[in-house]
Formats: C-alpha cells, sequence, structure tokens
C-alpha cells in the first residue's frame, strides 16, 4: 500500500511536467492512472512550438537523468508512438550540467582508497563531457599516458533504482489493465531498460564490453577502441586510453584534413555490419559524440555503456528477412516471420505477405541514398497489433542503433547509402551463413549435436528403466533386455548413427 502511493507520487510528477509541454500522449495510449491524467490536464501549458516528439523529449529531460534513458528506450518503439515521434525521441541527447570536478576528485579517492597524485600526474577539473549517468574527464596517469576518466554522478543509482521501481509498477499496471498490450511485453521491456541500466552503473562492466569489442577488431586498421587502463578501473571509474580525433559528423574538417567522406562511411558501415552480423555486439550508443575519425583514418568509437547482443540464430532471421525484403520477395519475408514464431500460426501467410509489400515499396522505391533500413523494421514494428506479432525486444535496439547510424551517415555523405557500401560483406556473410554449403554445415552440427547427446539420453533411458522396475510398474521384459543391450553396446549404437549420418550427408552432396 506505502508503496502504491510512493508510486503514484512519483507518476503524479512526471505526468504534472509531461502535462506542461503538452505531451501526456503516452500515458494516454497506454490507458493506465485515468484519474492522474484528468488531474494533471488542468496544468497550464508552456507556450513550446514543436512536434510531439520534441515536446516529449524536452519534457523528459527535465523529468531528470532516469527519464532521459527512458526516452532513449522509447526511441527503439516506433510500434508504440509512431514513427516520427520514435525519430525525434532518438535525436534525445544526454547532455546535462556536470557535476563539480572536486566531486569527481573525492569519487576517484574514495574507489581506490590513495590519493589522486598517486594515480594521476595531472586531472582535468572541467569535464569534456556530462551526461545523465556519468562524466569524462581528462587527465595524465602518474606514468604519463594520455587518458580518459569516467565518474559516476553521485547519487544516480539511488535516483535510477526509485524510477525503475515507478516503471515496473506502471508496467505491471498497464498488462492487468491493458490485456491487449501484453504482446508488447512493455514489463520485460522495462527490465530490459533496467538490465541496460545496471551494466551502465559499474564502469567494470562497460571497460569489459570496450575490451570485447577490441578482441572482436583486433587487427582491424579501420576500426578502434581505446584501450582500458584496468589497474585504475572500478565500479565507479573508468580510464581508457585518449582518443584523439575530427567528430565523425564533421564534415567540413573531414575534407580540411584531407580525408574522403565515402571512405569514412564505408569503413563505419563494414564495422557496423561486422559488429551485428558477425560478432553479434554491436556498439549500440552511436551517435556522432562517440565516433571519430583518427589521424590515421580509421573509426575510433568511445562510450561502452549500451551495446546490444543477438545470437546466431536471431542474425540469420534477421539476414534473411532483409535479404526478402531488398530483393522484394515479400513472400518469403512473410515466410520467415512465421518460422521464427513471431507471428503467430493462426495468422494469414498472405495477408502478412500484403503487409510487407505495404510497408517495404514506399521505401525501396526511393533514391538509394534515401532507402532506410532502419524505417523498414520501424514500419514493420507498426503493425504488430493487426498481425498479434509479439514484441522482440533484441531488434528494438538494434532499430534504433541503426536509425542513429543512418542519420550520422547522410550528413557525413548524403549522396551515399551506408548500406549499399557495406553490399559486399552483406553478400560475402549471407553466402557464408544462408548459402547451401552453410545449410549443409547446420545440419552436421545439429546432427553431431544429436550424437553427442546419445550415450546420456541411454544412461536416462537406464535409470528410468531401473525406477520403473523397481516401482509399482514394471516394462514388458524384452523391453528391459532391449534397453540393457543399448547401454551394453552403446559404442556400437554411436559408430552405426556416425555411419547412417555419412551416408546421408554424401547423398545429400550428390543431389
Amino acid at each position: 500500500m506505502i508503496s502504491t502511493i510512493k508510486n503514484s507520487c512519483r507518476l503524479l510528477r512526471v505526468a504534472y511536467i509531461l502535462s506542461r509541454y503538452d505531451a501526456l500522449f503516452p500515458l494516454e495510449r497506454l490507458g493506465a492512472t485515468p484519474l492522474i491524467l484528468a488531474f494533471v490536464k488542468l496544468v497550464p501549458k508552456h507556450n513550446f512550438v514543436g512536434r510531439p516528439g520534441q515536446r516529449l523529449a524536452t519534457a523528459l529531460t527535465e523529468a531528470g537523468p532516469s527519464f532521459i534513458k527512458i526516452g532513449q528506450a522509447l526511441a527503439t518503439r516506433s510500434d508504440l508512438l509512431g514513427e516520427e515521434i520514435a525519430r525525434d525521441l532518438s535525436n534525445l541527447q544526454d547532455n546535462l550540467p556536470p557535476f563539480p570536478g572536486a566531486q569527481a576528485r573525492s569519487a576517484i579517492e574514495t574507489e581506490f582508497g590513495v590519493k589522486m597524485e598517486d594515480l594521476f600526474e595531472n586531472f582535468e577539473e572541467i569535464p569534456v563531457a556530462a551526461a545523465s549517468i556519468a562524466q569524462v574527464h581528462y587527465a595524465i596517469t602518474s606514468d604519463g599516458q594520455e587518458v580518459a576518466v569516467k565518474v559516476l554522478r553521485p547519487g544516480i543509482k539511488e535516483a535510477f533504482k526509485r524510477d525503475l521501481e515507478l516503471l515496473r509498477w506502471l508496467a505491471d499496471l498497464i498488462e492487468l489493465s491493458r490485456p491487449d498490450l501484453q504482446r508488447l511485453k512493455p514489463r520485460d521491456t522495462i527490465e530490459k531498460l533496467a538490465e541496460t541500466v545496471d551494466m551502465e552503473m559499474d564502469l567494470r562492466l562497460e571497460a569489459a564490453a570496450a575490451s570485447e569489442l577490441a578482441e572482436n577488431f583486433e587487427g582491424d586498421l579501420t576500426f578502434v577502441v581505446p584501450k582500458v587502463d584496468w589497474s585504475r578501473t572500478g565500479r565507479c571509474i573508468m580510464v581508457t586510453e585518449r582518443l584523439r580525433g575530427i567528430p565523425f559528423n564533421d564534415r567540413d574538417a573531414l575534407i580540411e584534413a584531407g580525408f574522403n567522406p565515402t571512405e569514412v562511411l564505408t569503413k563505419a558501415a563494414n564495422a557496423t555490419f561486422r559488429q551485428v552480423f558477425r560478432d553479434g555486439f554491436f556498439h549500440a550508443d552511436v551517435h556522432p559524440g562517440n565516433l571519430f575519425v583518427t589521424q590515421e583514418g580509421a573509426i575510433g568509437a568511445v562510450d561502452f555503456g549500451i551495446m546490444g547482443r543477438l545470437d546466431l540464430k536471431t542474425r540469420k532471421i534477421l539476414a534473411e528477412m532483409l535479404l526478402a525484403f531488398l530483393t522484394r520477395d515479400y513472400r518469403r519475408a512473410a515466410e520467415v516471420h512465421f518460422k521464427a514464431g513471431w507471428v503467430p500460426a493462426n495468422r494469414s501467410v498472405d495477408a502478412f505477405t500484403q503487409a510487407c509489400r505495404s510497408i517495404a515499396e514506399p521505401i525501396l522505391d526511393r533514391l538509394q541514398n534515401e532507402i532506410s533500413i532502419a524505417r523498414l523494421l520501424g514500419q514493420l514494428f507498426q503493425i504488430t497489433q493487426t498481425f498479434e506479432m509479439e514484441t522482440q525486444p533484441q531488434l528494438l535496439l538494434l532499430q534504433k542503433t541503426m536509425l542513429v547510424a543512418e542519420g550520422s551517415a547522410r550528413i557525413l555523405d548524403p549522396k551515399a547509402n551506408m548500406w549499399f557500401l557495406a553490399r559486399p560483406l552483406i553478400e560475402e556473410w549471407t553466402r557464408d551463413n544462408l548459402g547451401p554449403e552453410a545449410q549443409v554445415r547446420d545440419a552436421v552440427e545439429g546432427l553431431t549435436g544429436a550424437l553427442g547427446r546419445l550415450p546420456h539420453i541411454i544412461d536416462e533411458i537406464e535409470e528410468r528403466s531401473a525406477l520403473i522396475s523397481n516401482g509399482h510398474v514394471r516394462l514388458h521384459p524384452d523391453s528391459l533386455n532391449f534397453i540393457k543391450k543399448c547401454g551394453n553396446n552403446k559404442m556400437s549404437i554411436f559408430l552405426t548413427t556416425c555411419s547412417i549420418a555419412v551416408i546421408f550427408l554424401i547423398l545429400l552432396f550428390l543431389r
């Protein structure tokens, strides 16, 4: 009861801010807490001119750090808010006034239990960047290395914990009052946000993400990740080497420095594709402030607090789906959704094929540089209600990432399309992972896995037969003798099955 009262008061505060900017529509569409909405609608409005998404972004910024993150998460939900609002929210900048450098110094000394002079020869008091969760200072270590020092905001953990409690309460309320919205998985979406925030709150995890991304691109001279200084990294502090370069979207500065924008964009597009499809681990906060072009012409990335993961199965489904759209094979695009289980089997494949065509044609019929894969995915998510599609949380972050990446790409080179530039890599990956040889390889791996489990299955049969024969239910004596023979001849069964598998594969290749 006390928790409900607290959350209601917190929601009232947020609704009050939204109402001032005439941005209550997200809560209105969810249909929750009608009494609170009716009350706050009486609040005088700001004289704020702008699209609904712009008004919402401004209101969320005023509501505080937690709600900036919520706005960024909502930028992935065009199925909830519509494409225009989602696009406006994707531009929501995570910039806040900095906290004093003295507090940053105190946090560092508390984290490591030593004086600043033992860690850094020089520490710049004024941060170079300040966001909702942390801010970054440049420094020089005691052994003379130029580094970037990321420090968590004081009290930020408690603030996020309180706001996430409110969001969980609201999500549960929505699922109870609006069963029709359960397919959108509001609680799962909040938990995904909570998981992301938890990782951002422990800078050791961000450091580990940076390290993993660096390993994935080891030896690749086109994409660089700053090295982590693990000796100066802790829960609230992360230190990496300082990355110098030209901001990714500063086209004029890049041209002045002698770089070809199309070549730069090609490197960025290839790096994005490799992260998403080759590795299934991608930088999910690729706004221009986090990407640079180094003196050597490589793409350099910073800020690894928000990372996305896709398992191989999802990557293959996504690749097959996008390939079908790009070749205008809408029947195949629809079938992929059904095969993946994203659309209920009782829905019409023909009707969904028609929906896929209605989504893709207006996008694919544009000039090459205007085609947006992110917009295509966003439009696809919007038909979830019609076809009872379940929300795929693992793809929402990817769609938002692609949207931001495409926006930056157009600033850098308005005449190019980043996905067309990455086409050779896309074709190679598709051939290696979806072609006939890949299908044979997958079949062999599946069969190998089944063979590997065979001895365990036989052991389990023996154990169960022993339990059954000692209980009230007994197997027929012939069945027991057969099971015992199986147990005594595991290797024979294994070898026989292997032989059958080899013959099957030979016949498959000879077809």
